[in-house]
C-alpha cells in the first residue's frame, strides 16, 4: 500500500502549534484507496465559523429571560411594582388627609374629585386604600422574610443531620400543621392581646414558617448526597460551611418561589384578621379594616368595599402569576 510522502519541517511545525494558530485536519485518500493525514492551516474564515459568537449568561440572566417571556408573570410584577409606589406616593402628595373627616362630603359617589368616593365620615376611599396597602404589604413582606429565615435555620438543619434529629423535628412540625393555620394564628393573636403591627407580624412568623421549612429540607435531603458535598467533606469542611456555603445557595431557586406564593397568604391572613377586629387598630387602616368599615352600608354603598376587596385580590393573584413565573424561570426540570 502506497502512501504519499509529506514534506514537513518539524521544527516550524511545533513553533506554529505552541503559538497558538489554528490547525485544520483533513483525511485524504491515494489513488490506490488509502488513507493518510494531512495537515494544513485553516484559513481566517473557518476560524471565525469556529468562535462561539453567542453571549454566556449567567444563571440569574437566563432567569431574567425565562421570566420576561412570561407576559402574565411580567404582568403581575408590574402591578406589584406599581401598586408599592402608590403606597408610598399618594398618601404624602395628595390633598386630602388620610384621618381627617368631612361630614358634608359623607358618602359621595366616585366621581372625577374622589376616585373612588367618600367613605361615612367623608375621607378620600382612593388615599386610605393606598394607605392601606402601606400596612398589608408592610405586615406581609416582614411577616415572609421572617418566614424565611424560621424556615432556612429549621428545615435545613432538620435535612443535614437526618436521622433522630430530622426525625423529631418533622414530627413537630406535623403536630403544628395538623391545626388549622388560622385558627393558630387567631390564638397567637389572643395569647398577645388583639391588634398592634408587631403583633400580627409575629402571629404570621410564628405561623407560616411550616412551608418553608418543609421545602428547604426536602432540597437539602436531595442535594446533601451530591458528589461535590461528599467532596467538601473530605477537605475538612465544617457542618455550617457544606450548609450554608453549599446547601442552602444551591436550593434558593425553590426558597425564593416559595417565598413569592407565601406573600398573598400573609396578604389574605392580614385582611381576614382586621376583617374580624383582630388586626390593625383605628385610626390605622389596612386593607381588611377598611372592608370591615364598609360592610355595615354595603348594600346602599357598595363601592365602599368593593374598592378595598379589589385591591386585595388583585395583589394576590399579582403574586401568584409571578411566583408561577419564576418557579417555570428557576426549576431545571422546566427550563429545559
Amino acid at each position: 500500500m502506497a502512501y504519499k510522502n509529506i514534506e514537513v519541517d518539524f521544527a516550524n511545525f511545533r513553533e506554529e502549534i505552541f503559538s497558538s494558530k489554528a490547525v485544520k485536519y483533513t483525511n485524504t485518500e491515494t489513488k490506490e484507496g488509502s488513507s493518510e493525514l494531512d495537515f494544513t492551516f485553516a484559513t481566517e474564515n473557518e476560524k471565525v465559523k469556529e468562535e462561539i459568537t453567542r453571549k454566556s449568561f449567567t444563571f440569574a440572566e437566563d432567569a431574567w429571560r425565562k421570566l420576561k417571556q412570561n407576559k402574565l408573570s411580567i404582568a403581575g410584577l408590574i402591578f406589584i411594582i406599581l401598586i408599592t409606589t402608590l403606597a408610598v406616593v399618594v398618601p404624602i402628595f395628595s390633598k386630602y388627609s388620610i384621618f381627617e373627616t368631612n361630614l358634608s362630603m359623607t358618602n359621595r359617589f366616585p366621581s372625577a374629585a374622589h376616585w373612588f368616593g367618600t367613605d361615612q365620615l367623608g375621607r378620600d376611599i382612593f388615599v386610605r386604600v393606598m394607605y392601606g396597602a402601606r400596612y398589608s404589604l408592610a405586615i406581609a413582606f416582614i411577616a415572609s422574610f421572617l418566614n424565611l429565615i424560621i424556615g432556612i435555620l429549621y428545615g435545613g438543619v432538620s435535612g443535614y443531620f437526618g436521622g433522630r434529629v430530622d426525625t423529631f423535628m418533622m414530627r413537630v412540625v406535623d403536630i403544628i400543621y395538623s391545626i388549622p393555620m388560622t385558627i393558630y394564628v387567631i390564638l397567637i393573636m389572643v395569647t398577645f392581646e388583639k391588634g398592634g403591627f408587631l403583633n400580627i407580624v409575629l402571629a404570621l412568623a410564628l405561623s407560616y414558617w411550616i412551608g418553608m421549612a418543609r421545602i428547604v429540607r426536602g432540597e437539602i435531603l436531595q442535594l446533601k448526597q451530591q458528589e461535590y458535598i461528599l467532596a467538601a467533606r473530605t477537605l475538612g469542611a465544617s457542618n455550617r460551611r457544606i450548609l450554608f456555603k453549599h446547601l442552602l445557595p444551591n436550593s434558593m431557586s425553590s426558597i425564593i418561589v416559595t417565598l413569592t406564593l407565601q406573600i398573598p397568604s400573609a396578604i389574605f391572613t392580614e385582611a381576614f384578621l382586621s376583617f374580624i377586629g383582630l388586626g390593625i387598630t383605628p385610626p390605622a387602616a389596612s386593607w381588611g379594616t377598611l372592608a370591615n368599615d364598609a360592610l355595615g352600608g354595603f348594600r346602599l354603598y357598595p363601592y365602599q368595599l368593593v374598592f378595598p376587596t379589589l385591591a386585595i385580590c388583585l395583589t394576590i393573584l399579582a403574586f401568584n402569576l409571578l411566583g408561577d413565573g419564576l418557579r417555570d424561570a428557576l426549576d431545571p426540570k422546566v427550563r429545559g
